[in-house]
């Protein structure tokens, strides 16, 4: 017995490990519980009575060489990695190994609308998020009563009624129109905010698009050609277009845009109410108080104006159907998109 003792000590004083495979190997020969050690505890009954106190202790001599033995070749094996990981060569020629994130759908259609405008030679303005009454509602031809200075629609300050979120990017039409003389051709996008219950279709924030141009002689027809050619260039050119008549207290006359639906082509989805048709956007010819309030004189000068917004325009473009999705920043959305990168 004493001789199988002596081999399984020099057996482990000589055990090396250059891999975890190897180092393995030693834990399940030497340290695990169906090791050869345990086949020596196991064979304690087999020891005279007068001889176990002797053995038991030459085993336990072994199995405390195993522990220490197996700690060393942890070690060595570990500053051997460490060594070999900084003295590999590093090929700078190679790509950076590196998970890129994407462009956000929002982002993109942001881009891309004042992209098309550009072209046509609107430049992009840029005002506050908070904003006064005079700037977002007044100058803008609200009447004192209207709906939308109730708290149901918009975020006031507590501190000063006077005060409040923007409800819309046109408050930065008039600050444009207040500071500069025209002619303008301006783009206004930004963040906006409704006091509106979160849902599909809704948010309490979105972002928006205001466009408006002003100068001698602008009617509706420059108005609609300029909206034909963004609709075209955004959904493709076989998109028809029509407009509605509707109702903005800051234009008159007032008209809203549809395009045919792009997911049924036309012929009818829950997306367009199976009408072929989904609103994009308002717009018409901004009324004189307006141009008025801002020290413009609606005698020598017209101009139009229009505004949308960009999670519409981005559910329709990307075929989502939940608002929501856009701003919960789940990777699993956001990757749908590495194709706009």
């Amino acid at each position: 017995m004493s001789e199988k003792i002596n081999a399984l000590k020099a057996e482990i004083s000589a055990a090396t490990a250059k891999t975890q495979e190897e180092l393995e190997g030693y834990r399940l020969k030497f340290i695990s519980r169906k090791s050869v050690l345990g086949e020596l505890f196991a064979d304690m009954k087999n020891v005279a009575p007068e001889d176990r106190k002797a053995y038991g202790q030459a085993v336990n001599e072994v199995k405390q060489q195993a522990e220490e033995k197996f700690k060393e070749l942890i070690a060595g094996l570990e500053s051997s990695d460490a060594g070999s990981k900084s003295s590999a060569p590093i090929d700078l020629t190679l790509p950076p190994n590196v998970n890129l994130g994407t462009v956000h759908p929002l982002t993109y259609i942001h881009n891309r609308i004042v992209e098309i405008f550009q072209k046509i030679g609107f430049n992009v303005a840029d005002g506050p998020e908070i904003e006064d009454d005079f700037h977002n509602f007044t100058a803008l031809n609200f009447p004192e009563n209207h709906p939308a200075r109730e708290m149901q629609d918009t975020f006031f300050i507590e501190s000063n009624p006077d005060i409040a979120l923007r409800t819309h990017t046109s408050s930065v039409q008039i600050r444009v129109m207040e500071n500069q003389k025209p002619p303008f051709r301006t783009l206004a996008p930004g963040r906006v905010f409704r006091n509106e219950a979160i849902s599909a279709r809704a948010h309490c924030f979105f972002h928006q698009v205001e466009g408006f141009f002003v100068d001698k002689n602008v009617g509706l027809v420059d108005l609609k050609q300029t909206l034909y050619y963004f609709a075209k260039e955004l959904f493709g050119q076989d998109t028809k277009v029509r407009f509605r008549p509707s109702y903005f207290p800051f234009t008159e006359p007032s008209a809203e845009m549809d395009i045919s639906c792009n997911i049924c082509k036309g012929k009818g989805c829950n997306i367009c109410k199976y009408s072929g048709w989904v609103e994009i956007l308002g717009s018409g010819m901004i009324d004189p108080n307006v141009l008025e309030n801002c020290g413009i004189d609606s005698e020598e000068y017209t101009g139009f104006a229009f505004g949308m917004g960009i999670e519409r325009i981005a559910m329709l473009k990307f075929q989502v159907n939940d608002l929501r999705l856009y701003s919960e920043n789940d990777v699993r959305f956001l990757n749908q998109f590495k194709h706009l990168s």
